[in-house]
C-alpha cells in the first residue's frame, strides 16, 4: 500500500511538471516564471520515473516500470493540458492567434516527448505485451478514441507484467534457504513431437529457470523432434542410463510433455531402465490417443502426407535430428495405436506415477494453431487442450486437471510456459515449483 502510494505522488508530481513544461508559453504571458526552468521541469519528469521504492529482479523490469509511468504521466498530465488550453482559447487568453499557434504547438511537442518515452521502453522490454498488441497499438495510435483504449490496455498489461515478475523474485528471495526443489533426484524434462531442446529457445519456456533457483538439477532428454514411441524410447532409456552413469545419481523424476509420456512409458517398461526412475509425471500425454489424428491420417491424400513428411524430416536432419520419422511420430498417436500400446504398459511397479490434463475453455484462449485446432479435436474427442481430449491424460496413482475461471482455460502449449505467457488465474512457473516440491516430500 505505501508503494501504491508513493508511486502515485510522484506520478502526480511529474505530472505537474510536465504541464508546467507544456504550458510555459502561456504561464509566463501571465506570471513571472523563469522559462529556462521549464526546461529542467521537462527532463526531471522524464527521469524521475526511473526512481522507484520497489525492489525489481532485473534491469529490464525496471525499465519496463519507467516506461509505463511515463504513460500514466503522459494521460494525467494530458488531461490538464487539454483542459487549461481549451479554458485559454475560450476566454482569449492568447494576445493573438500566432501566439496560441505556438502554445498549442509547444504542449503538443511536450506531451510527445514523455509518450514515446514511455511507448519506447515498454515495447522495447516487454515479454507479456506480444505482437498483436504492439502491432494493434500502433495502427490504432493515431484514431482517438480507440487510441486511448489501446494506450490502457498497454499500460494494464505491462503493469501486471512487473506486479507478477516482482511477486515471483520475492517469493524466491524469501524462500532461497530452503531450497523448496531441491529433490533428492534429479528432474528430466522430456518434450513432446515436433519439438527439439535448444539452448536458443526452451522448449519448457520460464519453468527450468524457476527450477533451479529453487534448487532443483534439471536435466533435458535431448531425443529427436520426431520418431516412432519405440524409437524416442530407447534414445531417451540411453540418455537415462548417460545421466546416471556421469552423476551417479541413481534415479531421475521424469516430467514428460505430450508424446514425451508415451515414449517414457514405454522405455521403463521395454528398454530396462525402471531401476532408474524414481518418478514419472506425464503432463497432457495422450494416454488414449488422439482420434483427431485419426482423421488426418485418413483424410489427408497418401502423396500429401509423404511430402510434408519428407520436407519435415529434410528439415530437422539439417538442424541436428540423425533420423527424424514424422509418420511414424504422427502414426502412433492414433487412438487404436495408442490404446493397443498403452495395453501393454501397465503402471510400474516401484515408480510413483502421475499425471496432468488441462482444457481450454474456447477456441480464442489458445494461441496460433491451437486455437484453429480446438474445434476440429472437441468434434471428435470432447473438451481438450487445442490437441488432446480431455478424456485422453489420466495416468498414474494421481491425476491433476487444470484449467482457468471465466473463458481462457489452459491449452497444450500453455502447460509447458511455450509462450511465456502470464495467464491469470494459473500461474505456470509457480505451478511447476509445488510440483517439484512435492516430489521433495515424498523423498523422490
Amino acid at each position: 500500500m505505501i508503494r501504491k502510494l508513493s508511486d502515485l505522488l510522484l506520478h502526480l508530481l511529474c505530472a505537474v511538471l510536465i504541464f508546467v513544461a507544456a504550458n510555459v508559453y502561456l504561464l509566463t504571458a501571465y506570471c513571472t516564471f523563469p522559462k529556462p526552468l521549464a526546461v529542467l521541469f521537462f527532463l526531471t519528469a522524464n527521469a524521475l520515473p526511473l526512481v522507484s521504492f520497489r525492489r525489481y529482479p532485473n534491469f529490464r523490469l525496471r525499465i519496463c516500470n519507467h516506461g509505463v509511468a511515463c504513460l500514466k504521466i503522459f494521460l494525467l498530465s494530458t488531461v490538464g493540458t487539454v483542459a487549461f488550453q481549451l479554458y485559454a482559447l475560450f476566454f482569449s487568453l492568447y494576445l493573438n492567434w500566432m501566439k496560441a499557434l505556438l502554445g498549442i504547438l509547444l504542449c503538443i511537442v511536450v506531451e510527445a516527448l514523455i509518450f514515446w518515452n514511455g511507448i519506447l521502453c515498454v515495447y522495447l522490454t516487454s515479454v507479456q505485451l506480444g505482437i498483436k498488441l504492439r502491432v494493434l497499438g500502433a495502427v490504432f495510435g493515431m484514431i482517438p478514441p480507440i487510441n486511448l483504449y489501446f494506450l490502457g490496455k498497454i499500460i494494464y498489461t505491462v503493469s501486471a507484467e512487473i506486479t507478477c515478475e516482482t511477486a515471483l523474485y520475492e517469493r524466491n528471495l524469501a524462500r532461497k534457504d530452503q531450497q523448496v526443489c531441491h529433490t533428492k533426484y534429479p528432474i528430466l524434462l522430456v518434450h513432446g513431437v515436433f519439438f527439439r531442446d535448444s539452448v536458443r529457445f526452451n522448449y519448457w519456456g520460464r519453468i527450468p529457470k524457476e527450477l533451479l533457483t529453487n534448487g532443483a538439477t534439471v536435466f533435458y532428454g535431448n531425443h529427436q523432434s520426431a520418431a516412432s514411441i519405440a524409437d524416442s524410447a530407447a534414445e531417451l532409456a540411453e540418455r537415462i542410463r548417460q545421466i546416471v552413469a556421469e552423476t551417479g545419481c541413481e534415479k531421475v523424476n521424469i516430467i514428460a510433455h505430450s508424446k514425451g509420456g508415451l515414449d517414457c512409458r514405454y522405455a521403463i517398461k521395454h528398454c530396462g531402465i525402471a531401476n532408474y526412475v524414481a518418478s514419472l509425471t506425464t503432463v497432457n500425454t495422450p494416454h488414449r490417443g488422439c482420434q483427431f489424428a485419426d482423421y488426418l491420417l485418413e483424410k489427408v491424400s497418401s502423396s500429401v502426407k509423404e511430402k510434408v513428411a519428407r520436407t519435415y524430416n529434410k528439415v530437422l536432419r539439417k538442424i541436428g535430428d540423425p533420423n527424424p520419422d514424422f509418420l511414424a511420430a504422427v502414426g502412433d498417436l492414433t487412438s487404436d495405436r495408442v490404446r493397443a500400446l498403452t495395453d501393454t504398459l501397465p503402471v510400474p511397479e516401484g515408480i510413483y506415477c502421475q499425471s496432468v490434463g488441462s482444457k481450454l475453455n474456447r477456441a480464442t484462449g489458445g494461441k496460433f494453431p491451437l486455437n484453429f485446432s480446438y474445434p476440429l479435436v472437441k468434434h471428435f474427442d470432447g473438451a481438450n487442450d487445442g490437441l488432446v481430449g480431455e478424456d485422453s491424460f489420466r495416468f498414474g496413482e494421481h491425476y491433476t486437471f487444470l484449467t482457468t475461471p471465466g473463458k481462457r482455460g489452459i491449452s497444450h502449449g500453455d502447460v509447458i510456459d511455450l509462450n511465456r505467457e502470464n495467464i491469470r488465474g494459473f500461474d505456470v512457473r509457480e505451478w511447476y515449483i509445488t510440483l517439484v516440491k512435492e516430489l521433495k516430500e515424498k523423498g523422490l
